[in-house]
């Protein structure tokens, strides 16, 4: 199957946990399919879902959800996976919730930790008029109904739990058009669902916010919340250091041609000294060196591919004086010349 190029405005470097991505494993499995063969449908090395790693890009899990839907010929396969979640799908985060006085709360720390279990979209609520408006935003706007499903659906299951008792149903609505079957919508939501929104959203009596969660552990909160605190902070640290290393990269890959990927030229593109962008390179366990270097071997390989580009075409695009060095350096990065990997991959030998 055909891996799909998700646009995306998700954090640089989202991920999504290994325990958020165990329902929809066991569902695939559930319904006969292999953990080699879903993770090499969805672009993903064979080997790549056992053992489960601690964290998966978030683009690979969307991709995993719909290779998950194809194989097993399911049409609710997001769904599915919703109602699959239990407490330790959200990790930290679900312990919070577990520790909260009331769903008002559990709201609210969705809203701050959500990003723990996942970075594929961001969740908002609002009250107006005595009704409560719980909008996801997803970072995938492009992708396929089973992602915005999956989260509405995991949000109502957990809620039931957290409850103790099942929620009252409550209008829905997915920006997504509506699939030919529709009965297991309306039996997980109600008979309120609407499809071609321009909100993925739920909407609902506000006093629900004040319903007590049976049997929390209140007094757990404060220590709960601290660790989440800090698992949050460390993440977004994380994805920080992602972010400058992207920046850096984009930025030295279009300045290569004018041979203008200087560190004092990167830097001035990041709004920041060239001695900031240095420390802030540090932080990230890399250097501008070594990530021009990157660059330039990355730009490289790819070019050498077109046979429309000579050797001392390539040497120029890459911003070096002449094709000599660029056979110097590409020797230090392969251990080969230029040349000879063209060759090995079918391509003309232009030079």
């Amino acid at each position: 199957m055909p891996t799909r190029d998700f646009a995306t405005s998700s954090p640089s470097g989202g991920r999504v946990a290994g325990a958020y991505v165990q329902p929809l494993l066991e569902l695939a499995v559930e319904r006969g399919v292999g953990l080699a063969a879903l993770a090499v449908a969805a672009g993903l090395p064979e080997d790549a879902l056992s053992p489960m790693p601690e964290s998966l890009a978030a683009a690979d899990y969307v991709r995993l959800l719909d290779a998950g839907a194809e194989l097993a010929r399911h049409p609710h396969f997001g769904l599915h996976v919703g109602e699959r979640v239990k407490l330790g799908t959200y990790s930290v985060y679900g312990l919070i919730l577990l520790s909260c006085r009331d769903l008002g709360q559990a709201f609210a720390q969705t809203l701050r930790y959500e990003s723990l279990a996942h970075d594929l979209g961001r969740s908002e609520l609002g009250v107006q008029d005595g009704t409560a408006h719980y909008q996801w935003h997803s970072h995938f706007p492009h992708a396929s109904r089973h992602l915005a499903e999956s989260v509405f659906a995991g949000v109502r299951v957990f809620g039931n739990w957290l409850a103790g008792t099942p929620l009252p149903a409550a209008p829905v609505s997915f920006t997504h058009g509506a699939p030919a079957d529709v009965s297991e919508h309306h039996r997980l939501f109600g008979p309120d669902v609407e499809f071609g929104a321009s909100t993925n959203c739920a909407r609902f009596d506000a006093a629900l916010l004040a319903l007590p969660v049976p049997n929390a552990d209140v007094g757990l909160y404060p220590v709960l919340q601290q660790h989440a605190e800090q698992l949050l902070q460390k993440k977004l640290r994380v994805q920080g250091e992602a972010g400058i290393v992207a920046l850096v990269r984009a930025s030295i890959a279009s300045h290569l041609a004018q041979d203008s990927a200087s560190l004092t030229r990167i830097a001035q593109d990041a709004n920041l000294s060239p001695r900031t962008l240095q420390r802030k390179l540090s932080d990230a366990n890399t250097s501008f060196q070594q990530l021009l270097d990157q660059t330039r071997q990355a730009l490289a390989q790819g070019y050498l591919l077109r046979p429309d580009l000579s050797l001392a075409d390539i040497a120029f695009l890459l911003g070096y004086q002449d094709q000599s060095a660029f056979n110097h350096a590409f020797r230090e990065w392969t251990g080969g010349s230029p040349g000879s990997y063209r060759e090995r991959r079918g391509q003309p030998g232009a030079v």
